[in-house]
Order: C-alpha cells, then structure tokens, then sequence
C-alpha cells in the first residue's frame, strides 16, 4: 500500500521534482580535468531570480600544466608543506597556477597527501606531489593518487634519472606496478582513456641541487622522457659548504650553469623550473627564462602575515 501511495502521489504534475539542466561540460569532462570559473549572482530584484537564476559556477575543462608549457605559459606556483586542507583550499582558490604538496620536507605522507589533492582538484588546481626520495615505490603509490606531476628530489646522475622516469611508466616502457582499474588516478577504473593519456598528462619533474648534479647537468637534461628540471637552491648552497649562504656568487655559479645548460638546448624540454629565495625573487627568475617558478610556501605566508598583524597591533595593547 505504500508503495502504491507513493506512485500515485509521483504521478501528481505539481509534485514531480523539476528535470536537473545539464552540466555545460561535455559527458566525457574528467573530475580531474574541470576548472570553477565564478559567475556574478543575478539580482533579487529580477521577476524571474527564483526559477532562473544563473548558478554560481560552472564547469569548463581544465588544460593540463604539459599543454599549457607547450603553449608557451609562464606558470607560478606555491609550495605546500603544511597538509591543511583550509591552507590548501586558499592557495586554490587564490589562483596559483600550481600547488607543489611537499611529502619531502612537510609532515604528511602519501595518504596525507591524498585530501590535499582531492580539495585542490575541487578548486581547479593542479597539484605535484614532490616525494621524499627516488623510490619505484614512491613514484608508483604517488602516482596512482592521479596528481598533475610528481616531483623526485636527490638526482645525481644520468642514471637516477632514467630510473624516476621508469618507475612512471607501465611496462614495457618502465616498471611501475599496474593497478590501475581501481585507483584515483584512472577515477577508479572509470576513464577508459586512462592508459592512453597518462603520459602525456603528467608532468615528471627531477630535482638537481648538488654540485654533482650539476657537473653531468647535459646527460641528465638529455634523458629521454624528463619534462621539467627543478633546482634546488638550498640543497644547491649546502652542497657547496654555503648552507647560510644561499646567494653567495659561487651559489649563483651553479644555479647559472644550470639554467644555462637548460635553456640552451635547441629541443623544448626539458622546462626549468626554481624556487625563489630572498635573494633570488620571483621576478629575477622570470627575467633569466624559468618556464616554471614557486614563490612561496604556505607555512612562510602564514608566519609572514601573522608577523605583520602583531607589528601592526600588537602595540596597541
């Protein structure tokens, strides 16, 4: 009897729920692929602002960071260390073009990371995940997480890098452990296109930041299927016996022998890609050629503006 009841009240015209309007992405448009783009709210005062008003947001696809440098983009980006989805959500929504979730330096593993990516990915952000060491495993469990690119520190060699770039592909071109059907990077199983994309979509990132690296920086930028060349400043400094001193010229030395070595090839790849440090701002690393530059890191933006707020008010009190 209820079930009947229920069927004569859904045949009712004034009480069937209104038809849903359609996404305006496509069926095939990707969790991973959308970007928010905000649209001004439509007047109250409207007659018709009820029943026809323009939603917030909606959906548009998202171009992935390797199309993006391929067209010739100049991105800026953020590092993340704090794995505070409310701190990541800002940085999202803020605009950076790139959040860099730092399993490396910051307290988070790859489980933590997994939020992180899910509340970048809702505000249209790509995240990198930089993994703590060059380890098949790493890549491989990072990877399945279905990041934007992965970042591997602690390249020294020609060889080292053609093993982070085996451990990003299936065999027979690399030896990443294939579990695809059932994890976040293929949507669990449901983008069928996965296999046929999945290279050409993530972006694989190496770190050079010793003096040795630099030495062989030709053969490892000659690597086939390296996308983007990170230097790291720091390391770079305390692997020449100037850790307090990152913007001593022979610091600098090294960092110009690497973008040069980079910049000066007649391929496109791979991108150089830096951090910015007090003594080598943003600004500076735009105008030497970085295709890619972090400026800033999540935790430093927050003790900056606390910093800022006491020096301001505190006095006050």
């Amino acid at each position: 009897p209820i079930r009947a009841a229920m069927a004569m009240l859904h045949s009712l015209p004034h009480l069937r729920p209104p038809p849903s309007p359609p996404l305006p992405c496509s069926p095939s448009s990707s969790p991973c692929n959308i970007r928010l783009l905000c649209h001004a709210p439509v007047s109250k005062h409207s007659p018709s602002h009820l029943s026809h008003a323009t939603p917030p947001a909606v959906l548009q696809p998202h171009v992935s960071l390797k199309r993006r440098l391929e067209a010739g983009e100049r991105l800026y980006g953020a590092f993340f260390v704090s794995f505070s989805p409310v701190l990541a959500e800002i940085l999202g929504w803020a605009g950076y073009d790139f959040v860099v979730v730092d399993t490396e330096h910051g307290p988070g593993d790859i489980l933590a990371a997994l939020p992180v990516l899910q509340v970048l990915q809702s505000t249209g952000t790509p995240a990198i995940v930089r993994i703590a060491d060059n380890d098949p495993v790493l890549v491989k469990k990072t990877l399945d997480l279905g990041p934007a690119g992965i970042m591997i520190p602690l390249i020294q060699s020609p060889e080292d890098v053609r093993k982070a770039v085996s451990a990003c592909r299936y065999p027979p071109r690399g030896i990443r452990g294939a579990a695809f059907p059932i994890v976040r990077a293929s949507r669990y199983g449901l983008d069928p296109d996965y296999l046929e994309k999945y290279e050409d979509e993530t972006l694989i990132m190496v770190q050079v930041e010793s003096t040795q690296a630099v030495e062989q920086i030709q053969d490892i930028a000659s690597v086939e299927g390296v996308d983007c060349i990170q230097i790291g400043p720091l390391d770079m400094s305390a692997s020449a016996g100037l850790l307090k001193n990152p913007g001593d010229p022979k610091v600098k030395a090294l960092l110009h022998k690497v973008e040069d070595a980079i910049l000066s090839r007649t391929n496109k790849l791979p991108y150089l890609s830096g951090f910015a440090m007090p003594t080598d701002p943003p600004q500076a690393l735009r105008k030497r050629g970085y295709h890619m530059v972090a400026g800033t890191v999540d935790t430093g933006l927050f003790r900056d503006a606390a910093l800022a707020d006491l020096k301001q008010n505190k006095q006050l009190f």
